[in-house]
């Protein structure tokens, strides 16, 4: 489609200018940036008011329009996370190696910019400021495509961001959003491989599975979170329901809550009605097994719950022999996001933590952490699940890549 390939070229245009941005000029667009988002809250509200309108009319709930809400309070984290960005330290120019050959040749690594990055999403106004800020700090133009129920909420926000580029006198095309969210469009973006150096699809199993069957420009799979939690027969069952709790209900529809919950068989008896009530009392449904369904009132879970990513207050539950029978059903049904072990058992722990194949294993913590914020690299692009390139939170260095360059002295080869 002509209008896309126009957004490409002009995002590639515009790309050459901002890898020659200075840190300072960065930090300074950056902050300012945050600043027209804190004074223009009153527009993105009235905008986001627009799709949520829409979205509920839709017939569109729960956690889905938890993501899509914006407020005063969200929209200040969204400025935060990008004052956040301009204090980190500026990935671009670094050099990794320097190394002298035999014949004189000084040969080494600099970490620079991929050049143009697209992100395609679902509703996560969120992602359009995060993506923004990485990708300006990272010294590359970013192609944005959100969802169609998003799009006031994110063509306001990009406007901002373009008025304050422009008034520093840099491109507006240093971030585009594509206004026409069809199908179409999305198709055409994934294969702009002229302009665009690699895609990144933020959102459900349905969106990430599209983009990674049609796209023809390289790919970062992220997000599809079937995140497990197991507590063993050693476990501080205090702190196994409180860790349960946070990692389902703090934000069940983000990609790092837990929807399967393990329980070694030895505390069953004791440990699933404390854990379940609690659940419960947080308007969580039970789908358990026929253990977890003969201590209390469930839903009988199906094969097609281990597999699942509910994105909702639902919570699948299973009885297991032991330690093995846990990692052998997270190795079967994990999207490799992130798994838990509650457990006091050393042996155990490192066990789990060995054998445990995904981007993300803890001991005695919640899955909610899996978080670029978290892990103290400022706002994230995504959560990398496959292995090439980037595997967990993605921030600055994971959006870099690098090339050799090489010192001579008149050498040539013979």
């Amino acid at each position: 489609m002509e209008e896309i390939v126009i957004i490409g070229q002009k995002a590639k245009s515009a790309s050459r200018m901002i890898a020659k941005m200075s840190t300072e000029q960065k930090n300074n667009t950056l902050n300012n940036v945050a600043k027209a988002l804190r004074d223009n809250s009153d527009t993105i509200i009235a905008a986001n008011a627009l799709d949520l309108k829409f979205s509920i009319e839709m017939g569109i709930k729960g956690a889905f329009i938890d993501r899509l809400t914006l407020d005063k309070a969200r929209i200040e984290g969204m400025a935060s996370g990008l004052c956040d960005v301009a204090k980190l330290e500026d990935p671009i120019g670094e050099v990794l190696s320097m190394k002298q050959r035999p014949n004189g040749l000084i040969i080494g690594q600099k970490r620079v910019a991929m050049g143009v990055i697209g992100i395609i999403y679902e509703a996560r106004p969120n992602v359009t400021a995060d993506a923004f800020g990485l990708c300006l700090k990272a010294g590359s133009a970013v192609i944005l495509r959100g969802g169609k129920e998003a799009i006031n909420t994110n063509s306001a926000i990009v406007k901002i961001f373009q008025h304050v580029l422009e008034s520093q006198g840099l491109p507006k095309e240093c971030v585009q959003l594509i206004e026409d969210t069809s199908r179409e469009t999305a198709i055409a973006m994934m294969k702009l491989n002229k302009y665009i150096d690699v895609l990144i699809p933020r959102g459900g199993a349905g969106l990430i599975q599209s983009v990674v069957n049609n796209a023809t420009v390289p790919v970062i799979e992220t997000g599809v979170g079937n995140c497990h939690i197991f507590v063993d027969a050693s476990a501080n069952q205090e702190h196994a329901v409180a860790i349960t709790l946070n990692a389902k209900v703090q934000r069940p529809g983000v990609c790092n809550a837990a929807e399967s919950l393990l329980i070694h068989k030895d505390i069953a008896e004791e440990f699933i009605p404390k854990v379940c009530n609690a659940l419960k009392n947080a308007n969580v449904e039970i789908r358990g097994d026929e253990i977890v369904q003969s201590l209390l009132c469930c839903t009988p879970a199906t094969e097609e719950d281990w597999a699942t990513e509910y994105a909702d207050y639902i919570m699948a539950v299973k009885v297991v022999e032991n330690i093995d029978e846990a990692i052998t059903h997270i190795q079967t049904y994990s999207t490799g996001h992130s798994e838990a072990i509650i457990t006091e058992n050393y042996t155990n722990s490192q066990k789990f933590l060995n054998e445990v194949d995904s981007a993300a294993v803890y001991v005695n913590a919640s899955t909610r952490f899996t978080d670029g914020f978290e892990f103290g690299f400022g706002a994230e692009i995504g959560i990398s699940t496959q292995k090439l390139h980037a595997r967990g939170p993605m921030g600055l260095k994971e959006l870099t890549t690098t090339k050799y360059i090489i010192y001579g002295d008149g050498q040539i080869r013979k």
